[in-house]
């Protein structure tokens, strides 16, 4: 039996909630089993052992039917209901799923009537005739459906940051724990808080290498080993992903560390440095003539090199050099730094939880302050609110706020910036809120001056608190639309308009290559999970490494304001703040 993960126990449970929308079953059946995902894949303790001993009970969100599901898969290894499921239908038909724009009951059309269960057939029928005489299709559909087909060759092996976080932390953890091992980490990409990655590099500083790369080879994880020497392993998991380990001794381990950490830009300008001081630097250690600096952590390699340390984060070659050689590298925000954050859901619109729910996570994380921001009434397919019910929202946030005395719920919304860059709620309601969230959720299509100048007439409006996930763009899925984000940034900052980092992994948005220069222009920013259910709070670990990655301080990120620095700063008008 194949060791069970708490990576394949959500998978699991994901697939089934696909197949039951693929049968048209009841929708809060299918809701029960993506809930029950996702709390899986949230919870803080070993719920692999407790679904493996049947201790499950009590964990909201996981029912008796859930349960009784989860203790069979952890127990056996296996599920038959999940089995029988997926019988009824072809293996292939899962990547239909991961093209933007197609859902199971287009899928399920799809299937039912032209029996088209991968991609390469959906390509070739889109390349025909048959798909825009389907109905409910038609050519824009087709053309749509193409495109999504484009954007999912171009990304087929890369995966997004928070897809892997858990996983890598997992694998991590387990080479930790191996008695051979001194030290390990996880270098590359991943170190340096990319949004997306190719693999994963592991490093571990051992004496006995060919232990620990047969060690790596034979996690339950792997699919396939790629190679396996005495010192280094390639496998690919089953998930697709490649993961890369390298064994060294303890002396090589910091060379290592900052050789396979990158970027390759970082690595070669630094090379170069050390050239010009009489020193060859490799992944290795320190070659010349002369006195050769004595290294035992990666900081050593940049003191001798008379630099500052520089984050990981910060390693892509633009500008962290110079700073660390001036003494100049920013003091970059920590995740304990956050007071609180803006942007959140609840079951009013299309969240999971309840006002009291979401308050009571909130505190749980250590925040003094949550901001609630359902949808307005125009994204009526997230059950946004209308002027009654947000109205309604604000007195019930009211009455709940009369029990806390170190915390508070701020009332907000995350109002839709319509086509013409006007605002789905009068002034007059937005007044009455604490803030305002302005995104924009449709028509995405614009010409980017069109697109610009809709965001930059929502800025001005003196009621709009902060930009929404201000490209639009999913990662791997959605590309940002047409947008000119130096007038963006230079509208906010002339509007005192808030740019969000919305950190939900989907979004990472706004991208971290135009943080440096917001931040210069002394926009503010506020790590926002954009949170549906109290588990989605834990995004703001993202939010607080891509905020790094993007040269921000504590100063230029609001949401680390106290909550008495906070309700003070909503009270003055938006042009003094």
């Amino acid at each position: 039996m194949a060791d069970v993960t708490r990576e394949s126990l959500v998978h699991t449970l994901e697939e089934i909630a696909l197949l039951l929308e693929l049968k048209g079953e009841n929708p809060f059946k299918t809701r029960a089993y993506r809930n029950g995902a996702e709390v899986v894949q949230n919870f803080e303790g070993d719920i692999v052992g407790r679904a493996a001993a049947d201790e499950l009970k009590g964990i909201k969100g996981i029912g008796n039917a859930l349960q009784q599901k989860l203790y069979e898969l952890a127990s056996t290894g296996k599920l038959e209901y999940f089995e029988d499921l997926r019988a009824e239908f072809p293996p292939t038909l899962f990547e239909l799923f991961e093209l933007q724009g197609l859902g199971p009951k287009k899928i399920k059309a799809l299937y039912d009537k032209l029996g088209i269960s991968s991609v390469n057939e959906l390509k070739k029928a889109c390349q025909g005739s048959e798909i825009a005489n389907l109905s409910g299709f038609g050519a824009k559909t087709v053309e749509k459906i193409l495109g999504a087909i484009e954007t999912r060759a171009k990304f087929a092996d890369r995966f997004r940051l928070g897809e892997v976080t858990p996983l890598a932390e997992t694998l991590l953890e387990r080479l930790r724990e191996h008695p051979k091992v001194n030290r390990s980490a996880i270098a590359g990409s991943y170190r340096r808080a990319k949004e997306t990655l190719h693999d994963l590099d592991f490093l571990v500083a051992t004496k006995e290498p060919a232990e620990l790369t047969k060690f790596f080879t034979d996690f339950p994880e792997v699919q396939e080993v790629i190679a396996q020497g005495d010192t280094k392993a390639s496998v690919r998991l089953d998930n697709g992903l490649q993961c890369d380990l390298r064994a060294v001794s303890n002396d090589h381990f910091p060379f290592a560390l900052q050789y396979f950490t990158g970027s390759k830009e970082h690595n070669v300008a630094l090379r170069s440095l050390a050239l010009k001081k009489g020193l060859s630097l490799n992944e290795y250690d320190f070659t010349g003539e002369g006195d050769i600096p004595k290294v035992e952590e990666e900081v050593d390699i940049y003191r001798a090199l008379k630099l500052d340390w520089i984050a990981p984060e910060l390693r892509e070659n633009r500008g962290e050099i110079e700073a660390a050689c001036a003494a100049d590298l920013p003091d970059l925000v920590k995740l304990t730094q956050l007071r609180g954050t803006f942007h959140n859901h609840t079951i009013a619109s299309d969240g999971k939880n309840t006002l009291e729910e979401m308050a009571t996570a909130a505190q749980e994380h250590g925040l003094q302050y949550l901001g609630i921001a359902d949808h307005s009434k125009s994204s009526f397919q997230a059950n946004g609110l209308n002027e009654t019910r947000l109205v309604q929202q604000i007195e019930e946030i009211k009455i709940i706020n009369a029990h806390f005395e170190d915390f508070a719920l701020l009332s907000g919304s995350e109002v839709d910036i319509l086509k013409d860059g006007s605002l789905d709620f009068h002034n007059d309601l937005l007044a009455e809120l604490d803030y305002c969230v302005a995104s924009i959720h449709n028509v995405f299509n614009l010409p980017e001056k069109e697109m610009t100048n809709r965001l930059i007439r929502a800025m001005e409006n003196e009621h709009v608190t902060m930009l929404g996930h201000v490209t639009g763009r999913l990662l791997l899925k959605r590309d940002p639309y047409a947008v000119n984000m130096e007038k963006i940034i230079d509208c906010a900052a002339e509007t005192k308009t808030v740019i969000e980092l919305n950190c939900n992994p989907w979004r990472l948005d706004m991208d971290w290559r135009w943080w440096h220069r917001a931040r210069d222009k002394n926009v503010l920013t506020s790590i926002n999970p954009d949170a549906h259910s109290i588990e989605q709070l834990q995004f703001l670990a993202y939010g607080a490494r891509l905020a790094r990655k993007g040269w921000l301080r504590r100063k230029d990120v609001l949401n680390c304001h106290s909550l008495s620095e906070i309700q003070a700063w909503l009270r003055l008008p938006k042009s003094k703040r």
